[in-house]
């Protein structure tokens, strides 16, 4: 359904009229497509204190195939200081020193005191204004120590930082923070990639810890996914049919499952994809063992996607609208998910991601079933992602989506459904290929650091946050 409140106020009348009375503003997100693949500008390399790291972040962020300028290439004008956040966004890079930046990378992994934060705001204070509209702002920190409460402190205090900044950006602007591992930071070209770029558009105020795993290689960033076989429950559809066209972009083969019930629409999917269809019930006993022969030479990605709502307050919810949804949307997940691995089926290097939900975070009416289910997919990867990786050297990651332009949120009723919409960072709703594009990155060959984590794809909601 399209969303009319986001063509309005992109008119005259209603960016006057929204203003006037302090209604949301979104503004049009850009997305990935052939046309508009990479952020439009430069990325201003920025850094807190005295980081032993500089070298290492600037040969990644150069590997991005973005402009790199460090804080020794600023402008000496004074021009990011009174930048007015109305400027128009500067066409491509110039190599001037004067276009605005797509991107503001900022290195705070030395930050350790709380005087240390000084550091951060005086780094992002002058030129946040000049931040071109749909811009990023990617902030480095480190784990907080165990050990050291004074950094704990100061590199916990970076996450409520990165996430006010993200409420208060505006313009499609949004803020990240990743938490890296010094020496370690070629694992984290994948997820620089991925943020800093269009894919990204419906991601902000999320927290990414990577880990130490080296990363394993790509031969063409334009089809990471190349030789790889992937399967998508609930692909038939919605934001399953969305993922398995964005894995196949990407290079992968991707198998399509879905109930039998839908096999019209699977078939129409996968032949859109030159994909295979597996008309299969993912509850059923034997689910694992036809995934198996489906994929004879094994999967490389594994998407756990299918779910289903039965909707009731609790008092009203009887045992046969409860155990559906549990069943469909986390036990199916749980053994197929132990059953692929102990046969193999999920080869070494494999990619497990599952779909959980910002319901499964915050809760929500009527949705008691729902809710435990998706909670319950976040305990799952927090678990298994560790013992995963060891084992079967695979990593284990999820995403949960708030409120995304599907037919099922389409069916809600228009006050609700506004609400959902507006009450985020961005003041709008997703689309199903951002969650796609974030579980294409969490299958990437180079995101092997990227394990145990829960990402969600809401714009930032409020719900949660």
């Amino acid at each position: 359904m399209a969303d009319r409140y986001l063509h309005f106020t992109g008119t005259a009348t209603g960016r006057f009229l929204t203003r006037r009375i302090g209604l949301p503003q979104p503004a049009p997100l850009r997305r990935w497509s052939l046309e508009t693949p990479a952020l439009t500008g430069p990325v201003r390399h920025l850094t807190a204190g005295d980081s032993t790291v500089t070298e290492e972040l600037g040969a990644v962020l150069a590997a991005t195939g973005l402009e790199v300028r460090t804080d020794a290439e600023r402008p000496a004008t004074g021009t990011d200081v009174n930048a007015s956040a109305e400027r128009p966004a500067a066409g491509p890079a110039s190599r001037t020193g004067t276009e605005r930046p797509a991107a503001l990378v900022l290195d705070a992994t030395a930050v350790d005191t709380a005087a240390g934060l000084g550091a951060v705001h005086g780094a992002l204070h002058p030129v946040v204004r000049s931040l071109a509209p749909g811009g990023r702002v990617v902030v480095l920190g480190v784990r907080p120590s165990p050990d050291d409460h004074h950094q704990a402190a100061a590199q916990q205090a970076l996450e409520g930082f990165v996430r006010s900044l993200g409420k208060e950006i505006g313009k499609g602007s949004t803020a990240q923070l990743v938490r890296v591992v010094p020496g370690a930071l070629s694992g984290a070209e994948s997820t620089l990639r991925f943020l800093l770029s269009p894919r990204s558009a419906y991601i902000s105020g999320q927290v990414i810890e990577l880990t130490s795993a080296a990363p394993d290689p790509v031969d063409d960033w334009a089809a990471p996914l190349a030789g790889r076989t992937a399967l998508v429950t609930g692909a038939a559809r919605g934001i399953g049919a969305s993922v398995a066209s964005v894995l196949a972009r990407d290079g992968a083969h991707v198998i399509c499952l879905d109930v039998p019930q839908a096999r019209e629409d699977l078939e129409r999917t996968a032949a859109r994809l030159g994909a295979t269809a597996l008309p299969l019930d993912i509850t059923a006993a034997d689910a694992a063992a036809r995934i198996t022969a489906a994929a004879p030479d094994g999967l490389d990605i594994l998407v756990h996607n299918a779910g289903i709502t039965r909707d009731r307050r609790l008092a009203n919810m009887a045992a046969d609208r409860w155990a559906p949804v549990i069943d469909v949307n986390l036990d199916s997940v749980l053994r197929t998910t132990d059953a692929l691995l102990k046969t193999g089926t999920v080869n070494r290097g494999g990619r497990i991601v599952a779909t959980a939900s910002i319901a499964g975070i915050a809760g929500n009416n009527g949705q008691t079933n729902y809710a435990a289910s998706k909670a319950g997919i976040i305990g799952l990867v927090r678990s298994l992602a560790p013992r995963a990786a060891a084992d079967h050297g695979v990593t284990v990651n999820a995403v949960a989506p708030g409120f995304i332009e599907t037919k099922m949120t389409a069916a809600v009723p228009l006050f609700i459904r506004e609400a959902g919409r507006r009450m985020n960072s961005l003041s709008q709703g997703g689309l199903p290929v951002d969650v796609a594009e974030t579980t294409a990155w969490f299958a990437q060959p180079a995101s092997s650091a990227v394990n145990g984590q829960v990402v969600r794809v809401c714009g930032q909601s409020l719900l949660g946050a």
